[in-house]
């Protein structure tokens, strides 16, 4: 394969940076104060320590892929990793599955989250808009719109990825506005008319736990709701080939991202607790303490920042999603690689792959409607939250990545062979069992309406073998 196949190094390491913490920090952010402190039963200590447990178990992976980072360099990282420490057919796995299921299925939720939070802005703006059923929601308004970010997003990063890695800055630093206001403003005004230190004392949990809103196992259970509002850093890895010193800025990228993302989660959670009472949090949401603290007008500007804080979102996403088939035929591998390689000469990107990631993103957005959001499960007993699953899936693959890491390099010193892909390891595995725990055994095993039971993790688990093969039987240089 030729130069001519290779991907422009045209990222520098602030468009890195703002990957790791604009993937990230998405939508969820501005709602998990109130998820946090319903499964604390209002206890905003064990609410802090659970963003800190939750994000240190986030930083003990990146420091394991950091490492990583610094010792291989080819095209996408995770991949790369794989191919390097346990093989290239396991490192075939993974890339077909970020290429056809992982990648495309968020970037499909992405695009109908800025959609829905764009039309909730504009209908608070004029509430006279009529809209059909369903709503900001799930009417059709909805789904038009998502398919037109989703081709939009497509738009910027096949045509320009430099205007997409442009986007992604300035979105970044965008949804970073009303954190860092209410990092700042929630303290100074829960401080001075006292509502912050209130709502840390016993006398304010002591009332609420009067309402019955405790939780059994507190701290166990909201570092649970962590788990996935610190998903997607590692989406950033898939720019490895068009990192500039890429193992020197990659680790730092990875490191200092998830450093501020866990900072501005704490010190938002404790801005929030100065905003509103402890009761309100939690029946209300973020939101009451947006409103007290800046008025109704601010409050609806909220939204709009929330739909740009998801349109950066979904860019990076689709940035890692036009990538993936181009990842394994770079290597050779994977349906047509002659094909899916080709770097158009104009924009310097893989176009081939960029058109099978918009098709599949869109055919997992229609799924994720049809499955979640449709009046009536279109898929039937198929049917599976998209939006979730492959998250484990991926958390599942990085398991005998450690492990191998441990194996292979003797020559590094304890710390960093053993304790930090250690803790990555620990950590990797109790996301998956966080996936599950979070959502009780719904996901398992779900009645439906005729009394019948079905498991769409069982379906997705077929629908992931399944997949699979189709991967393996296309991968080309299996016949070479």
């Amino acid at each position: 394969m030729g130069n001519e196949n290779k991907m422009e190094k045209r990222y520098g390491l602030l468009t890195a940076i703002c990957m790791v913490v604009g993937i990230v920090i998405g939508s969820g952010v501005f709602f998990k104060a109130q998820t946090i402190l319903q499964a604390t039963g209002g206890d905003l200590k064990v609410g802090v320590v659970a963003w800190i447990v939750g994000g240190l178990i986030m930083l003990a992976c990146i420091l394991a892929f950091a490492i990583m980072a610094t010792m291989y360099e080819k095209v996408n990282g995770v991949v790369d990793y794989a191919e390097a420490l346990v093989g290239e057919k396991y490192a075939y796995i993974i890339g077909w599955f970020m290429a056809v299921i992982y990648f495309p299925s968020m970037t499909g939720v992405l695009a109908w989250l800025t959609a829905r939070y764009t039309l909730v802005f504009i209908t608070s703006v004029n509430p006279a808009i009529a809209m059909t059923e369903g709503g900001p929601v799930t009417g059709s308004e909805a789904m038009v719109l998502a398919l037109f970010f989703l081709c939009g997003a497509y738009a910027i990063n096949a045509l320009s990825p430099k205007l997409a890695g442009k986007f992604q800055v300035t979105t970044t630093f965008a949804k970073l506005i009303p954190l860092g206001l209410m990092m700042v403003a929630g303290v100074i005004y829960g401080l001075m008319n006292g509502q912050l230190a209130e709502n840390f004392s016993g006398e304010a949990l002591a009332a609420v736990m009067e309402t019955g809103s405790t939780s059994g196992n507190a701290l166990f259970a909201a570092v649970v709701s962590t788990a996935f509002a610190y998903e997607g850093w590692v989406i950033a890895t898939s720019i490895n080939s068009e990192l500039k010193n890429s193992k020197k800025n990659l680790p730092i990228a990875l490191v200092v991202g998830g450093l501020i993302i866990m900072a501005v989660y704490i010190f938002y959670f404790i801005g929030v607790a100065g905003g509103a009472t402890t009761q309100q949090l939690m029946e209300e949401g973020a939101t009451s303490a947006f409103l007290n603290i800046f008025g109704n007008v601010f409050g609806n500007i909220l939204n709009l920042f929330i739909a740009v804080s998801c349109a950066g979102t979904l860019n990076g996403l689709m940035l890692a999603t036009t990538r993936g088939l181009y990842s394994l035929a770079a290597r050779g591998k994977g349906p047509r690689p002659e094909v899916f390689s080709v770097v158009d000469g104009a924009t310097k990107m893989a176009s081939n792959s960029s058109i099978f990631g918009l098709l599949f993103a869109a055919i997992w957005t229609v799924h994720f409607y049809g499955s979640n959001l449709a009046p009536h499960n279109w898929f039937g007993i198929f049917g599976f939250d998209s939006s979730e699953l492959p998250i484990v899936t991926t958390y599942l693959l990085y398991l005998p990545i450690f492990v191998m890491f441990m194996k292979k390099h003797p020559e590094l010193g304890f710390v960093k062979r053993f304790l930090i892909p250690g803790l990555a390891l620990i950590g990797s595995g109790f996301m998956v069992f966080a996936a599950v725990y979070s959502h009780g055994i719904k996901p398992f095993l779900a009645a439906q309406a005729d009394g019948a039971f079905v498991c769409p993790v069982l379906f997705y688990l077929i629908l992931f073998i399944v997949v699979t093969i189709i991967g393996i039987m296309v991968d080309e240089s299996r016949k070479k």
